[in-house]
């Protein structure tokens, strides 16, 4: 991470009339790109389109005025909603309320109990996984818009003109972003590029696919309503599991999108206060029949890439999107699909770290391969999954080098003792290698093993050395320990009861003798 400041003593968010500008044009762009992703992911979960934006609405503006991220966008997501399409498919939508509301108990929990500061433990090269993933995923989301259902029902490639007017308007979206910024930063790039390609289609007469192909986005206000199933062990035992899974996957990408938003804007968000409103927010969700959702990469990317970082952003989207959804969906519903791609193709372009591509041969070969390895899992598995997979290779091969640097110098002291100087990491990973450092058969009566350069870490290095003890003491001889530091020798002393070792006098710690016998 760069130079971060803290953000608990937020800045105001009407500091200024262009940060405000920016934060209510952002949050009007972000509403906009929020409706096809919604309606998408309702789809896959197998559950109204309604449901997906309702879901938007909630976490959005939920997320926005409590998180401890501000300018970071929520949703419903394509991550939860794969998860959930088998919870409905076998027990109906009505159990899926229920496991969201369970969901956000779960992270609230989470958050109370402060376990969001764990995430800052992800190494970086998973964070580069995680983010190439899903720039991958949010590239790859957007290819079914070039498909439609065929004379059998089935999704078939647009082709002949259809193909050709849809990859013009997503060229011309993509151009229009690209290159307004050269010449004016007064509206963003992205809303203009919506405006600019729906105006054209309106007025040129150009047949297109639009909003309204997915589905109606008109209703009225989300409806209070408690999940209609038996509240009761049975129910626990079915959602619970899918509970779990669930608020793992969304706050595990939530803390990472953070993350990534605190290094781009060098600031620091609070992971434990974003841990409890994204809970709020899927508690809330359940109890008003949607399928809640975490923070999304790809428009907290079109906020922060327009500027917009303050709560006002995430609060405009979300309003935004229920004026959709009472007032404005005819209107909304004429917005070209191609317009809406081509913005998340450029978000797809941007949230990609090319630079991870160009540092492979200048940086450790295990970096590389936990950077593709989180990159492949997200697309292909579950980010959750591409997340803990990242983190175990790091730490095995954390271990696997720091196994490697343990050593020990030998020589023989003024009274004949043999010494063993040791030096490096004694665990789990080093405890084979420590056996083999020394000649028990060959010492003499006397062998002293020197900590002052090597720490004793876990249950694996008591093991080894109560072994070696014991070896030493088959042949008649005596092993003993010294220049313990404090955190070893406390280890050693509560595994007393475990092991037969002798601590020597030590004139630095003042340890007494045969403390451990």
């Amino acid at each position: 991470m760069r130079g971060q400041a803290d953000l608990s003593r937020e800045i105001p968010v009407s500091s200024s009339f262009a940060e405000t500008k920016n934060n209510i044009l952002s949050g009007l762009t972000v509403a906009l790109a929020l409706v096809p992703e919604a309606i998408a992911f309702a789809l896959v979960a197998h559950v109204n389109p309604l449901t997906g934006l309702y879901a938007a609405f909630i976490m959005c503006l939920i997320t926005a005025m409590l998180g401890g991220r501000p300018g970071m966008i929520s949703g419903a997501t394509g991550s939860m909603a794969v998860v959930m399409v088998a919870l409905v498919a076998q027990h109906g939508v009505e159990y899926l309320f229920a496991t969201v509301v369970v969901l956000g108990l779960l992270q609230v929990t989470f958050g109370l109990f402060k376990f969001g500061k764990f995430i800052r433990m992800v190494p970086h090269p998973v964070m580069l996984g995680f983010v190439n993933g899903l720039a991958i995923v949010i590239f790859m989301a957007q290819l079914h818009h070039f498909k439609q259902a065929g004379a059998d029902g089935s999704l078939q490639w647009l082709h002949g003109s259809a193909m050709f007017v849809m990859l013009g308007l997503v060229a011309l979206s993509m151009a229009i972003i690209y290159l307004l910024p050269r010449l004016t930063r007064a509206v963003p790039s992205a809303l203009a590029a919506i405006i600019i390609v729906a105006l054209l289609t309106q007025v040129a007469g150009i047949h297109t696919r639009t909003v309204g192909d997915l589905a109606s986005i008109k209703g009225g206000l989300p409806p209070f309503h408690i999940a209609d199933v038996p509240w009761n062990l049975a129910t626990l035992k079915v959602v619970f599991p899918y509970a779990l899974i669930l608020s793992i996957i969304g706050l595990t990408e939530s803390l990472l999108t953070l993350n990534l938003i605190d290094d781009m804007t060098e600031t620091r968000g609070q992971p434990n206060r974003e841990c409890v409103a994204q809970g709020i927010g899927n508690v809330v969700s359940g109890l008003f029949s949607s399928m809640g959702g975490c923070a999304m990469i790809g428009q907290s990317m079109i906020n922060v890439n327009a500027g917009a970082t303050r709560r006002l952003s995430g609060i405009v989207a979300g309003i935004a999107l229920l004026c959709f959804i009472l007032f404005a969906s005819g209107l909304i519903e004429r917005i070209p699909l191609a317009a809406l791609v081509g913005v998340m193709f450029v978000v797809s372009e941007k949230t990609f770290e090319w630079g991870s591509v160009r540092v492979f041969g200048k940086v450790p070969r295990a970096d590389a391969l936990v950077v593709v390895t989180v990159t492949v899992v997200t697309v292909f598995t579950d980010l959750a999954i591409a997340v803990v997979a990242g983190v175990v290779i790091s730490a095995l091969v954390f271990a696997w080098q720091h196994a490697k640097q343990i050593r020990v110098d030998v020589r023989d002291d003024k009274d004949g003792r043999r010494v063993y100087a040791l030096r490096g990491a004694l665990f789990f990973a080093s405890a084979a290698q420590f056996a083999e450092l020394f000649t028990p058969r060959d010492d003499p009566a006397d062998v002293i093993i020197e900590f002052r350069d090597a720490r004793v870490m876990d249950h694996s290095a008591i093991e080894a050395i109560d072994a070696l003890a014991g070896r030493y003491q088959q042949l008649g001889k005596r092993l003993q320990l010294r220049h313990l530091s404090e955190d070893c020798r406390e280890l050693l002393h509560r595994a007393r009861d475990m092991i037969e070792v002798n601590v020597m006098e030590d004139p630095h710690y003042h340890l007494a003798d045969d403390r451990l016998g």
